[in-house]
């Protein structure tokens, strides 16, 4: 695929909303300027990427037309031969990028996102593993320049977590983040195994991008709301005021707990963030039930029945069993290198797109 007219045509579009975004009245409507405003900085980092493409594209082309026309195991040749090793990959991983960008995007891929861990089955050592998942995203984040922003927490006596929800804010967190949903896996021996015996235990992930007002309409009425006084570890104030804040969706039943923060205001608000996210992963998930023979095709449903991924410690091996990757780095992995990971779903689903983009 020639890549260039769609590069230019990313450059014109750049430009088109760089304008609109300069004109007096452009933020008199803020939710058409926030949409322009994503739009321009997926547009600006989309014609950079194109513009770094066509670069590699054409070293690659001069260094090919080199080694064929010196003589073999000249100098030269070798030169060129290493660069064309090097440069491959690089063209190869940037045309991903550029042909991404052919997509329509998705609308929520750019929101800041929730994540919901829950131990799931295998006890005190799933609850440890959701603490290893809690802390492997959150060091995800840091490597991104993302912010985590704690809101729920239930903790084991072991120093687990039976169930924690935080926030993570920052650019494309959800494009990278929304394949995560499912159930994960771990093999390992627990640290309570007095026989050195391998264990099976898991951890369910939700991931929810963050609802915006727009998006889904909360009525005061709707809503059930208690307060009380936090439990478990907290910090001078944090359990000995009645700041935990407990709201109920009526007309759904969704229950949202939040205690992290000392003032009962900051609390409603986190629950309130979070509740609006359910509801429009609910909303999502209705419209998504509409085509099922398309659903089925992709990667990553978020159907919460998955088993999605395993974590192998004794063979330092993770397996994502959606599109049968297997990495050996569970050591870097658990700590936050999900690159190797996310990368290869991201163009898995890319590739399935495209796909039926070509057949409609």
């Amino acid at each position: 695929m020639d890549l260039g007219p769609h590069i230019e045509r990313f450059g014109r579009r750049l430009a088109e909303v760089e304008s609109a975004l300069s004109a007096p009245d452009a933020f008199d409507h803020p939710q058409r300027a926030q949409e322009l405003s994503r739009e321009y900085s997926r547009l600006k980092d989309l014609v950079a990427t194109g513009q770094q493409y066509l670069k590699v594209r054409d070293e690659l082309a001069g260094n090919r037309a080199m080694l064929a026309s010196e003589p073999a195991g000249s100098e030269l040749a070798a030169l060129a031969t290493e660069e064309v090793a090097r440069l491959e990959p690089e063209e190869g991983r940037l045309a991903i990028e550029v042909q991404r960008g052919l997509l329509p995007p998705e609308p929520t891929d750019s929101r800041n996102t929730i994540i919901e861990i829950r131990a799931g089955a295998g006890g005190a050592e799933s609850a440890l593993f959701a603490a290893d998942l809690f802390r492997m995203y959150s060091r995800y984040a840091e490597l991104h320049g993302w912010k985590v922003e704690p809101m729920d927490s239930s903790p084991s006596d072991l120093g687990g977590f039976k169930e924690i929800i935080f926030g993570v804010n920052g650019t494309d967190v959800y494009r990278r983040l929304k394949f995560e949903s499912g159930v994960h896996r771990v093999q390992r021996v627990p640290a309570t195994e007095a026989q050195g015996r391998i264990h099976t235990s898991t951890a369910t992930v939700a991931v929810l991008p963050e609802a915006e007002e727009v998006d889904v309409e909360i009525r005061p009425d709707d809503l059930d709301i208690t307060v009380c006084r936090a439990s478990g570890h907290g910090g001078q104030g944090v359990n000995t005021t009645d700041s935990a804040v407990r709201i109920v969706h009526k007309p759904t039943g969704l229950e949202v707990r939040c205690q992290d923060e000392r003032s009962q205001l900051k609390n409603k608000a986190k629950a309130l963030k979070v509740l609006r996210s359910r509801l429009l992963e609910r909303k999502i998930e209705e419209e998504k039930a509409k085509y099922d023979a398309q659903r089925s095709s992709q990667v990553g449903t978020g159907e919460r029945s998955e088993k999605i991924r395993t974590y192998n410690f004794p063979q330092n091996r993770v397996t994502d069993h959606r599109i049968e990757l297997t990495v050996y780095n569970l050591s870097q992995v658990i700590e936050g290198a999900l690159d190797e990971v996310i990368d290869p779903l991201l163009a898995h689903d890319m590739k399935e797109r495209m796909s039926r983009l070509a057949k409609a």
